[in-house]
């Protein structure tokens, strides 16, 4: 009999009357080892966790034991680890008992992160090694071995694990990818039943995510039979389509595969509150603001065990640890510390035991602990500004409450007003169960390119296996013939003068010969077209090339007369920058030229600057979040239109804010309204367009209120600046935020840029993107990145390794070339990467689309000075804000004229103007 039946007549270690039939279910589908080690690690029924098990591990363990594909939502801290691994623990362990485990891989744990394979392998040590040895003084043997592959790992343990291959093997993407192959390992491989990935929402919306998800086509044509696959998040939409991404398609072109989902997201409860140190972000003076700040996170820190503060740059997360120690004497490196990717693995490892430890009052931290270890002691977690998203936001305040049953408490607390309307309405959605989409990357050929040279290189196969490997994976069920041939064209170097560049052809194409060709293989029909590898050195190239991660570097900053070398720029930084464009550096004022690999070009100058220093450093806005920000701005006038200001204060202490952060968001839309009336407010039927002439500085500007997030906005105003600077004859600065934007021209032109956006065709946008981008540093760089990717560029080739910086002057020299070329697979990946994932052309054409329509009108208000809501545009535009002090210092100035205007006694943004 096999282990069910066994079962079915094996006493139960409860009462089943006592328990839910679901609970009885579950534990009875168990073998009796199992159930022991879980009854006694949880401590028996426990009424309000809603009974042995939790939400997620009630639907999760008998899908996975029926073998169903399942995509598992939930909390951090509900149980995920357990409900993936309970089934396939429980399997292993019955076959290890009746000596049926080979030496080979039966399970695959894959993560976006080494840590978090690190800390699956422990989690999974605690079960495993209890079981074994209850076993073992029943006089039952039995051996199931794990074991972490990934870039770590050293050479001395790959041999060993080829040896005595682990039964679950926790690894990362691009170690698959590379396993995969390994002539030998790869055998190990075929009897992989079980695959498991975690943080698929961190996956699926970039290209580690499409090379994973063609990794998993190749698994299931390598293994005996089709794996189960399970996938894990904390935060997923759309559902559907993470869950087709996971699972793939049974055959080209077909349905996806069979799947089942365990929606447990919402089996946490949360306590979410914004809180801001004053109701006047724009009057109290920066030194205030920033010690009330930090006197409140004193006093949250001291209220708490362990505190996790999460900010959105590396050098805000250094910062706030510093502040803290020099403000009290609380705060040591012993008892407090910051965690980041640019520390050494060492400091972080240190830092991450201490958080599982509990021994850490307080760690600072950018997005490095967004995701990975569990932190059990952790109960309470503080997001300085706004993550930017909802799917960011639960994520991050996840890591409080880890226990079951523990309540996730999360405090965000905004330091400006733009910020602080974000917060708002992201913590309010939060509460409501909305969750940002992830959008999987569309047919890259880069990734294709990677992985078709990868299939050539492990075996000679048919080309039609190949192809339908390819579209077998979600991000590429509609590659299309055309797309194809243009990614066989470039593998096979089908262009004239590839070679003469040191670009040559990574595959052969051919059918299959007659007995005495050069290309016969038995084991397939004569004239059957196949597809292998080319050059003895392919499969080095490859595993030393292998990767989706692109390099980046700092370039050299040097002056155009004598080439002074003045400093470095990030190239973050650089892709912000256009000519003419002034910047601060060492503290002096720059004018941006031009780039020449990775040399930067500057003349010195007195002019003002027009690029803030910290510009780049600034996450994205999502779009997601930007429509429901304009939605919100929608019913707040609504409400005010019905109620007055009155009803607005009590609308928004419906959400979950205090009272500062309520008297803050009133008394910015009762401004904005008093000076510009309330159709100046944008709302997913109205995009504003304010126009302000400055005669101090002789300059026109235009500030776009269309509050999408950044990645809209960047490609929206790179297309209307093309217009405006062809129509105005001038050059026109553009600043972008995730509001809006703003354009800047001189006074003397006049540009109808309310007229452009009504004119503007949806069926143009992308091509008309498309050819703004041309000849930009934004284009150089990714051109860079995916002829990198695609193994045009070899990062590493006989033992060298090429720099980033080396790379850009490589890639400048064929970017030439290859855009000369039709439809050459790297520019046009280079192109469609820019335009959809980096500039969200499909945002810019639905909103196009309903300009067009009649859906979104175009209001074109004109003002002597920025309103309330473009503040932060206008600090971007304004040719003297450079620092944080400059920003406050023109904000006040801003506000002092609205207030002016109004011509009220008292300030309208003050606190005595929004009391009841």
């Amino acid at each position: 009999m096999d282990h069910r039946e066994r079962l079915a007549a094996t006493e139960l270690p409860f009462d089943p009357a006592d328990v839910s039939i679901d609970d009885a279910d579950v534990l009875q589908r168990l073998q009796p080892a199992v159930q022991d080690w879980w009854v006694s690690q949880f401590g028996g029924f426990v009424p309000e966790n809603g009974g042995y098990f939790s939400p997620p591990q009630k639907e999760a363990i008998p899908l996975i034991d029926e073998d169903e594909n399942v995509l598992i939502c939930a909390p951090t801290g509900s149980g995920k680890t357990l409900a993936s691994f309970t089934a396939i623990i429980d399997d292993l362990l019955e076959r290890s008992r009746d000596d049926c485990l080979d030496d080979s891989v039966y399970c695959l744990y894959v993560s976006p992160l080494k840590s978090l394979a690190n800390d699956i392998q422990r989690n999974l040590a605690e079960p495993l090694n209890s079981i074994t040895e209850n076993l073992a003084e029943q006089g039952i043997e039995v051996d199931v071995r794990q074991a972490i592959r990934h870039g770590d790992t050293s050479d001395s343990e790959r041999s060993k694990m080829l040896a005595e291959p682990p039964h679950v093997l926790n690894t990362t993407p691009e170690t698959l990818a590379i396993l995969l192959n390994s002539p030998k390992f790869r055998e190990k491989l075929r009897t992989v039943e079980y695959v498991v990935v975690d943080e698929i929402h961190s996956l699926a919306d970039d290209k580690r995510g499409t090379h994973l998800s063609v990794s998993l086509e190749r698994l299931e044509e390598l293994a005996h039979g089709s794996p189960t696959r399970i996938g894990c998040s904390a935060t997923v939409e759309p559902v559907e389509t993470i869950a087709e991404y996971l699972v793939g398609r049974e055959s080209p072109g077909g349905p996806a595969r069979d799947y089942e989902v365990v929606d447990a997201r919402f089996a946490r409860d949360y306590d979410l509150e914004l809180t801001t140190p004053t109701d006047d972000l724009i009057g109290t003076p920066r030194d205030v603001i920033q010690g009330k700040f930090y006197g409140q996170l004193h006093e949250l820190i001291q209220e708490n065990t362990n505190t996790l503060v999460f900010t959105n740059t590396r050098s805000g997360a250094e910062r706030v640890l510093h502040e803290l120690r020099e403000r009290y004497a609380s705060y040591d490196e012993e008892n407090s510390g910051c965690h980041h990717g640019s520390l050494s693995k060492e400091k972080r490892r240190s830092v991450e035991q201490r958080l599982k430890d509990g021994t850490m009052d307080v760690v600072t931290t950018s997005t490095s602990l967004e995701l990975g270890v569990d932190m059990p002691h952790v109960d309470l977690v503080v997001q300085v500004g706004s993550p930017k998203s909802v799917a960011s936001l639960l994520q991050r305040v996840g890591r409080a409450g880890h226990q079951l049953g523990e309540t996730v408490t999360g405090r965000v607390v905004a330091l400006d007003h733009d910020e602080l309307i974000e917060c708002a309405v992201m913590l309010e959605r939060a509460e409501s169960g909305f969750v940002d989409r992830a959008f999987v990357p569309e047919n890259p050929h880069d990734v294709a390119a990677q992985q078709v040279y990868g299939m050539a290189i492990a075996e000679v196969r048919p080309e039609a296996a190949i192809r339908a490997m390819l579209r077998r994976a979600y991000p590429y069920r509609n590659y299309d013939d055309d797309r194809y041939e243009t990614l066989m064209r470039y593998l096979t170097a089908d262009y004239p003068g590839m070679e003469d560049r040191n670009v040559y052809a990574k595959i052969w194409r051919d059918e299959n010969d007659r007995p005495d060709g050069e290309h016969h293989y038995e084991e397939f029909p004569v004239g059957k077209p196949l597809v292998g590898k080319r050059g003895r050195l392919a499969r080095v190239i490859y595993m030393t090339n292998i990767g989706t991660i692109p390099d980046s570097f700092t370039c050299d900053v040097k002056t155009r007369q004598g080439e002074e070398w003045v400093g470095q720029l990030d190239e973050d930084y650089l892709d912000t920058l256009e000519p003419g464009d002034v910047f601060v550096l060492g503290g002096d004022r720059f004018a941006f030229r031009y780039r020449r690999g990775s040399k930067v070009y500057v003349d010195r100058t007195s002019d003002r600057p027009t690029v803030p220093s910290w510009y780049s450093e600034r996450l994205p806005l999502s779009y997601d979040l930007g429509r429901e920000i304009l939605a919100f701005q929608g019913e707040l006038l609504d409400r005010m239109g019905e109620g007055g200001l009155p009803a607005v204060r009590c609308w928004l202490r419906e959400f979950p804010v205090d009272e500062h952060a309520v008297r803050a968001l009133a008394s910015t839309y009762s401004d904005q309204i008093a000076y510009a009336g309330s159709d100046s407010i944008s709302t997913t039927e109205r995009l504003v367009v304010e126009e302000e002439r400055d005669r101090t500085e002789y300059a026109r500007r235009y500030y776009v209120h269309s509050g999408y997030g950044r990645h809209f906005n960047d490609g929206l105003s790179r297309l209307v600046a093309s217009h405006v600077a062809r129509k105005a004859d001038a050059n026109v600065s553009v600043a972008v935020a995730d509001d809006g934007f703003a354009l800047s021209m001189p006074l003397n032109r006049k540009v109808d840029v309310p007229g452009i956006l009504r004119g503007l065709d949806p069926d143009d946008v992308r091509e008309d993107l498309r050819g703004a981008l041309d000849g930009t540093d934004l284009l150089k760089r990714y051109f860079r990145i995916n002829a990198t990717r695609s193994l045009m560029i070899l990062k590493r080739y006989k033992g060298y390794e090429k720099s980033a910086s080396e790379q850009q002057v490589n890639s400048e020299m064929l970017l030439g070339f290859a855009s000369d070329l039709d439809e050459f697979a790297v520019v046009e990946e280079t192109s469609r990467e820019l335009l959809e994932d980096r500039l969200n052309v499909a945002g810019i054409e639905q909103v196009v689309g309903a300009i067009a329509d009649g859906d979104v009108s175009i209001v074109h208000e004109r003002v002597d000075s920025p309103s309330p809501l473009a503040f932060g545009l206008a600090t971007l535009a304004a040719t003297d804000v450079v620092l944080a002090d400059d920003e406050s210092a023109a904000l006040r100035e801003f506000h002092s004229r609205v207030v002016e205007e109004i011509g009220e006694d008292t300030p309208v943004g003050s606190a005595a103007a929004v009391d009841d």
